[in-house]
C-alpha cells in the first residue's frame, strides 16, 4: 500500500522537512560517565536515522536536580555541548534535521539517580512509580529505585528552573540544533504543574487552570525570547496518566495552555499518545478542537501504523507522525513502509535502556545489508 502523505516534503517554519515522518524521542541510557555527556556511539545512532524528516531526540535535562533516571544526557555543562555536536554534525550530514528535547523530571526522581531530593509543585509523592540506576546488575540492566518525596518548589526555585530551561535551549543552539522540544508531558516537572490532582499549590502556579499552565507559559516565553518561536516546539500527553497523574480538568487545561502556545507562536505541539496495546485513542473532536486553536504544526506520536498515519495525514488532523521503536530496530524505517519490507523487531530487550556497545543500538541492519 502507498502511503503518499507520509512522504511529502513539509515545511515548518523556515525548516523544510523531507517528509512526514518523525523520529520519536526515546529515552535509550547511554550517555558517558561521569558527566552525563553525549558520545560517538549516540552520534553512530542518530545519524543511521536520519532518514526522518526529523528526530527529536531523548529527553536531556537542564540540570542535574532535572535528571531521574542514570546515564541519561544533559545540556547544561560545556562538555555536554560539545558531545551533541557530534551528533549534530552527524545527522546534518546525513540529511536530516533535529531537536533537542529539554527535560526536568520533577518528582519523578530519587536522591540515589542525583544525589539531591527531588522538586516538584506539591509534596505530593508519585504513587507506584519507579526510576532505575545501574548498580552492576546482571546483564548490565537497570535497578528500579522508588521515587522519593518531593520538596515543593518556591518561587526562587520556580523561577532557576525556568533560566535553566532558557540556558539549555541557548546551549542546544550553540550545540548544532535546529530547535529545541520543551517536554511538558508524561508526568514530568511542567506536567506536575498542569495537573490539579499532582499541583495543589494555593499561589500563582496553583489553584485555577490558568494559574496551573503558568510555569510552562513562562519557560516557552523563556526559550522564545532565547532562540526564537520558530525553533521552539512543546510536548503535551493529555490522556496520559500514568504516574500518579489521572486529573479530570487536564483536557480543558491542555486546550488553555494551546491557546497561549498560539498566541506565543511557538512551531508545533507535539502530542504524545498511549503506545501500548489497547491504550485510549485520541477522540477526533479533540484533534479538530486543537486544530481550530493551534495554526501552527502538530505532531502525533504514540504506536500509529503507517495506514493510520497516513490517514491523520490526509484529513489534515496533524501534520506529522512520530514513529518509535519502529525507527530504534530500523534506521531506514522509511524506506522500508515504503518497499514494503520486512521490519526489524527488538532483538534483545536488555539493551533498550543503557550499554556501552553497538549491541542493540547501533547494529540493527538496513536494506540491503
Amino acid at each position: 500500500m502507498e502511503y503518499t502523505k507520509l512522504y511529502e516534503p513539509y515545511q515548518m517554519d523556515k525548516i523544510v522537512l523531507k517528509n512526514r515522518f518523525l523520529m520519536a524521542p526515546m529515552t535509550r541510557s547511554r550517555a558517558s560517565q561521569p558527566g552525563d555527556i553525549p558520545n560517538k556511539l549516540m552520534a553512530e545512532y542518530y545519524g543511521q536515522r536520519a532518514s526522518a524528516g526529523i528526530i527529536i531526540t531523548e529527553a536531556t535535562q537542564v540540570s542535574l536536580q532535572g535528571k531521574g533516571y542514570a546515564k541519561t544526557p544533559g545540556i547544561y555543562t560545556q562538555e555536554q555541548i560539545e558531545g551533541w555536536k557530534l551528533i549534530t554534525t552527524e545527522v546534518h550530514k546525513n540529511g536530516g534535521k533535529i531537536f533537542l528535547q529539554l527535560w526536568h523530571v520533577g518528582r519523578v526522581s530519587s536522591s540515589k539517580v542525583n544525589g539531591l531530593q527531588p522538586i516538584a509543585p506539591s509534596t505530593k509523592i508519585a504513587k507506584d512509580t519507579n526510576v532505575y540506576i545501574f548498580d552492576g546488575a546482571p546483564n548490565g540492566d537497570a535497578t528500579f529505585v522508588s521515587v522519593e518525596k518531593p520538596k515543593e518548589m518556591d518561587e526562587k526555585d520556580i523561577q532557576q528552573v525556568i533560566e535553566e530551561f532558557r540556558i539549555g535551549a541557548k546551549n542546544a543552539i550553540k550545540a548544532g540544533f535546529n530547535g529545541v522540544e520543551i517536554h511538558g508531558a508524561n508526568g514530568y516537572l511542567i506536567d506536575q504543574f498542569l495537573r490539579s490532582n499532582s499541583n495543589v499549590r494555593t499561589d500563582g502556579y496553583g489553584g485555577n487552570k490558568e494559574n496551573r499552565v503558568r510555569l510552562l507559559i513562562e519557560i516557552t516565553q523563556a526559550v522564545v525570547s532565547e532562540i526564537g518561536a520558530e525553533k521552539t516546539g512543546v510536548r503535551l500527553s493529555p490522556f496520559i496518566s500514568f504516574k500518579d497523574m489521572n486529573d479530570p480538568e487536564i483536557l480543558d487545561t491542555i486546550m488553555l495552555a494551546s491557546e497561549k502556545l498560539e498566541a506565543l507562536g511557538v512551531t508545533y505541539i507535539h502530542l504524545c499518545e498511549a503506545d501500548w496495546n489497547d491504550a485510549p485513542e485520541i477522540p477526533n473532536d479533540f484533534r479538530i478542537q486543537l486544530r481550530k486553536t493551534f495554526s501552527k504544526t502538530i505532531i502525533a506520536t504514540g504506536n500509529k501504523t503507517p495506514q493510520q498515519a497516513n490517514e491523520l495525514l490526509v484529513k489534515n488532523l496533524v501534520d506529522l507522525v512520530g514513529f518509535g521503536r519502529k525507527f530504534l530496530t530500523n534506521p531506514d524505517y522509511p524506506k522500508r513502509v515504503k518497499l514494503n519490507a520486512v521490519i526489524n523487531e527488538i532483538t534483545d530487550s536488555h539493551t533498550l535502556f543503557g550499554g556501552g556497545t553497538a549491541r542493540g543500538y547501533t547494529d540493527y541492519s538496513f536494506l540491503n545489508d
